[in-house]
């Protein structure tokens, strides 16, 4: 993914068609000149719809489009015509876009399958036609009902990656390497931190047809929750992934310690994160020998799944794979 093409965020002003008038016609031809109410009901407003795509992988199409105009309906004719509904607008967003209220910031779509449409600001109704209104009382009402006014909201689409594992770090942890090394994804690796701005997604090819998602989510620091370093900006993408895999360098002066920093930063951001399978990493493990890595497991608890890994060198891979694997298979 080029930096400048991943969006995952944007806001939008959805106004949508107005719905059509009723008619409020009678019949009238050369056989019959006074004859009885027939005006159809008026066009339906055109809605604003969002699909899912799965050929998708940003909001970067909608970055610049931050109004969306829905038409109306049309009124309706004599001979109980109803008028044509509006053109509805669909906007094609990425499987994870989550649809808010920009007033009250509630949730109100989540799209996670391809094809699936939901209606995100709906067309005013159209009117109903006077034939509607005839009654034994009321042989020829002469009116008919107007068409609902559209609506005018402002919305806001988020992307949330999803994937069944998302890697969790400080930056500079390996995350970048280890997705290179068992995926066939190509993101960009430097030392210096945030070398990944974007989410980057590659597939795990596993023990035959076994295959499984992995999210290299850029770096957190201490504080990330009150929209430090990245902040806000990529945290979200966790929420959407089914298990954690923390990743800690060898070379890291206190393992435990920064593990526990990444577990606070995620807790404070949304305590739900902490109800995620979590598996450790402790990565750059050709750095150190076997007596070391005994010392090291002391320090970590028990309930928590470690494996010593490195990517350059190839090491614990195969068991990190088949640990990811069991995790998620008995998660679903």
């Amino acid at each position: 993914m080029a930096d400048q093409n991943f969006v995952d965020y944007v806001k939008i002003c959805c106004r949508t068609g107005a719905g059509g008038a009723g008619s409020a016609h009678f019949q009238r031809d050369r056989l019959n000149a006074k004859g009885g109410p027939d005006g159809g009901d008026g066009g339906r407003g055109g809605h604003i719809l969002l699909r899912g795509n799965k050929q998708l992988w940003t909001l970067l199409p909608l970055k610049y489009k931050k109004h969306v105009l829905a038409t109306r309906g049309e009124n309706g004719g004599g001979s109980g015509s109803s008028g044509a509904s509006g053109k509805d607008i669909i906007l094609e967003v990425p499987l994870g876009t989550v649809a808010k209220d920009v007033e009250t910031g509630k949730v109100e779509h989540e799209i996670t399958e391809h094809g699936q449409t939901v209606i995100l600001v709906s067309g005013g109704k159209g009117g109903r036609g006077n034939v509607h209104f005839k009654s034994s009382t009321n042989q020829s009402p002469q009116y008919a009902q107007p068409g609902l006014p559209g609506k005018e909201e402002w919305k806001i689409l988020e992307l949330k990656v999803l994937a069944d594992v998302g890697l969790v770090g400080f930056p500079n942890a390996g995350k970048s390497t280890l997705l290179s090394v068992v995926t066939a994804a190509k993101p960009k690796i430097a030392n210096y931190a945030f070398t990944t701005l974007v989410p980057n997604l590659g597939i795990v090819k596993h023990r035959g047809d076994q295959s499984f998602i992995i999210a290299d989510i850029p770096g957190i620091i201490e504080g990330a929750h009150e929209g430090k370093g990245l902040g806000h900006r990529f945290l979200r993408h966790i929420e959407r992934n089914s298990t954690l895999l923390f990743m800690v360098p060898s070379d890291t002066e206190n393992i435990q310690k920064e593990y526990e920093i990444l577990v606070r930063e995620l807790e404070k951001y949304n305590p739900e994160l902490l109800d995620k399978p979590r598996i450790l990493a402790i990565s750059k493990s050709d750095l150190i020998d076997e007596e070391l890595k005994e010392m090291l497991k002391a320090e970590i608890p028990d309930s928590l799944p470690v494996v010593f890994i490195s990517s350059v060198a190839q090491l614990g891979l195969t068991e990190l794979k088949d640990l990811l694997w069991k995790t998620i298979s008995s998660d679903q």
